[in-house]
């Protein structure tokens, strides 16, 4: 019987690190071609900024739904369903021929990827419990190896002036093959879903909004590496075309390198250490490319950044989803929620402020706001009992 769960156990665990993977690859597929896009219809940074926002629109639109739809039909179907439409909309993107209709697709692309996103951190959740120890990093490790695959690829295609068309197809090809394979192995419906009455609105209390804030600082950073790090390499740095995206890339890789690490790590130095290096690790790196704008310097500070922000949000989830007192998708959804304001919303703000000024100042800010998960880590302990 023993032998029987840890082998269907494992088996949860790899269907789910594959949708990791999935939401990774797609995310930063679109990421590696955002210059590519601002060029194809002549955006300045404001402009480029105004489009971005209909992400964080489409996500906010679909936050009141994502923890009510878990609830009632449960997180594998909802998964199941939209890791179908997410890889869609990414091909639709690469169609649209005008301003107008980017922002509608990328609205789209924003619901789908915060309704595939709760629902498989929901289902990481319930296969953490089964396994009675911390695994969530290694989840999230799985997002960022396929993010490192992802930015790896889109450099490929840029380099040999492939389209985004042609780029984003293969990528849902591929996507599409995965999800039918492994979608059987997802953990089965009754055992995420809840069979208590939930409110559709669920008021976010002070443990909440602490892990919700830091997961936002944290956010912030990571949505201006993927959405911007490319066009400052190219802006400010003037590296070559086939190293713009050199700078992501080294982010991707040393954040996944530290969500593999990150369980045995918050295990020896605990939560409270780890946030506070993590918002050390952002600062410096941004310090690094804003004070010295040379491609191997650059380089380095988007290594740091990137081993900074690797532990934060698993460790943000790992902590909401154990909250006692309300329901895990719940949590996840309202932590999630605030999170991703900030990877969404930061993105169209660095815009304006480069527009009023230039990118560099807009990476300061940033900075400030890295540097800030250290600040909230010291409150931890005093707002949430382990």
């Amino acid at each position: 019987m023993n032998i029987t769960l840890s082998a269907n156990s494992r088996a949860h665990r790899i269907a789910i690190s594959v949708f990791f993977f999935i939401a990774g690859l797609v995310s930063a597929s679109w990421a590696s071609r955002i210059p590519d896009v601002k060029m194809s219809l002549q955006l300045n940074e404001a402009a480029l900024g105004g489009v971005l926002f209909a992400v964080p629109a489409g996500q906010i639109v679909s936050l009141p739904l994502s923890g009510w739809l878990i609830s009632k039909f449960g997180s594998r179907q909802l998964l199941i369903y939209v890791s179908i439409f997410f890889p869609l909309t990414l091909v639709m993107i690469s169609l649209a021929a005008s301003t107008w209709q980017l922002v509608g697709v990328l609205f789209f692309f924003g619901f789908w990827g915060n309704l595939f996103n709760i629902s498989m951190n929901t289902q990481a959740v319930a296969i953490e419990s089964l396994y009675g120890r911390s695994i969530m990093a290694s989840f999230h490790g799985l997002w960022s190896l396929a993010g490192f695959t992802g930015a790896a690829l889109g450099n490929f295609f840029v380099s040999g002036k492939i389209s985004p068309l042609i780029h984003f197809s293969i990528i849902a090809i591929l996507v599409s093959l995965l999800v039918s394979f492994f979608y059987k192995y997802t953990l089965p419906q009754h055992n995420t879903a809840t069979k208590q009455k939930e409110a559709l609105f669920v008021k976010p209390d002070k443990r909440i909004l602490l892990l919700g804030f830091i997961g936002f600082c944290c956010m912030i950073c990571e949505g201006c590496m993927a959405d911007w790090s490319g066009i400052y390499f190219h802006e400010v740095i003037h590296s070559p075309v086939k190293y713009i995206t050199l700078g992501y890339v080294a982010f991707m890789a040393t954040m996944a390198t530290g969500r593999f690490i990150g369980d045995k790590l918050i295990t020896k130095f605990g939560v409270e250490k780890i946030l506070q290096l993590s918002g050390v690790f952002i600062a410096s790196g941004f310090a690094l490319i804003i004070l010295f704008p040379a491609l191997q310097i650059a380089i380095t500070g988007c290594l740091l950044v990137g081993f900074g922000v690797s532990c934060v949000v698993p460790l943000v989830y790992a902590v909401a989803g154990k909250l006692k007192g309300i329901s895990p998708q719940f949590a996840l959804a309202a932590v999630s929620t605030i999170s991703f304001l900030g990877f969404l919303i930061g993105p169209p703000v660095i815009g304006f402020i480069a527009q009023a000024s230039n990118l560099r100042w807009s990476f300061a800010v940033v900075a400030i706001l890295g540097f800030c998960t250290t600040l909230l880590a010291g409150r931890i302990k005093k707002v949430i009992d382990f």
